[in-house]
């Protein structure tokens, strides 16, 4: 079971995260890239290794904005305060909270900017991924269905009552071949496009990100300017132009796990280093490809199904209850995304 960090100096430790590189134009592979390299069985070499650049696009956010870090400080204290009144109540929530306990819809707009044709992916394959969120965030999907999650894991499945629907995409042509992570396709000006209404929608912009990443979303708290999600074409959808072995939409189902305030399932630490949800075991490293069950780090079995964690799209589908709890506790009062659930 994992600690609960409750000081500021501990919440502040907990985004103190290494960056990839000094530039996040670039990408270099971290520690755990490194292991996978070394030790793991992989699909047509490094190219197929799942990277998320989400908590390096964060630190550089906390470098570049000081006041960030008390944002950050203020939405954890307001989901211990809703994780502890769930747990009081056994789940149930009163008065100006009980929105979150019902269904929540998220409208998405998805924002396509391509420079080819295949970038310029079809309203087919867009549809296919909002598909695979709903499945997703019910715990409706076919692995579910299939029972292939452990039996020590079972029980901790969560349907998490989030579903979304496709309120818009928009379409941009730019002769600009790869993005990079430092959110210009996030502004018209810079030849992408801007955001709309991120307190009302979900914003996703596809596009090719390039440097082997796969996606990267931003933290609540952050500038509404560009909060969002971005996914490479190639990641987005189960069908269309999609690419093995990330080919079922996981991508963009562990980004919103992101924008919805879920960090990697392992805390990205070591041993000691937590993820602030107490049904995720204890991890010190991501874990690739197809792992075996049980894979042991830190003296537990890892969750290595959580769509948290680093493993190919057939091999993750699952939340826990405990992030469930951790994703709902911003729609309730007080929350960083309360505005989705009026």
């Amino acid at each position: 079971m994992k600690k609960h960090l409750l000081t500021a100096l501990s919440i502040a430790l907990v985004f103190g995260w290494s960056c990839q590189s000094d530039d996040l134009q670039e990408v270099v592979n971290s520690e755990e890239n490194k292991l996978a390299l070394d030790g793991a069985t992989l699909h047509g070499g490094a190219g197929a290794l799942k990277n998320c650049a989400s908590h390096a696009v964060l630190e550089r956010q906390l470098q570049e904005n000081p006041l960030l870090a008390k944002k950050l400080e203020a939405i954890e204290a307001q989901a211990r305060v809703f994780e502890e009144a769930q747990r009081s109540t056994n789940g149930k929530i009163s008065g100006q909270a009980a929105a979150t306990n019902s269904i929540i819809n998220i409208p998405v707009i998805v924002h396509v900017i391509y420079s080819t044709s295949q970038q310029n992916i079809s309203d087919a394959q867009i549809q296919s991924q909002i598909n695979v969120l709903n499945a997703d965030f019910s715990a409706q999907n076919s692995e579910i269905g299939a029972g292939l999650v452990p039996t020590e894991f079972a029980s901790r499945v969560a349907n998490s009552e989030i579903s979304f629907s496709l309120a818009q995409v928009t379409r941009t042509y730019s002769s600009r071949t790869e993005w990079g992570t430092r959110d210009d396709m996030k502004y018209t000006s810079k030849g992408g496009h801007d955001v709309i209404q991120p307190s009302k929608y979900l914003n996703i912009w596809v596009c090719n990100i390039g440097g082997g990443i796969l996606g990267y979303a931003q933290f609540p708290g952050g500038n509404a300017a560009t909060d969002g999600v971005v996914v490479g074409p190639q990641y987005f959808g189960d069908t269309g132009w999609v690419v093995a072995p990330f080919n079922k939409g996981r991508t963009t189902t562990h980004e919103i796990g992101h924008w919805l305030n879920l960090r990697h399932i392992w805390g990205d630490g070591r041993c000691n280093q937590d993820d602030f949800v107490s049904d995720t075991p204890t991890a010190d490293r991501a874990n690739y490809g197809c792992p075996k069950y049980p894979t042991v780090h830190c003296r537990t079995n890892d969750m290595t199904m959580n769509y948290m964690d680093y493993t190919d799209d057939a091999c993750m589908y699952m939340f826990s209850n405990g992030q469930k709890t951790r994703m709902r506790a911003l729609f309730a009062s007080g929350g960083a995304r309360q505005g989705f659930a009026l």
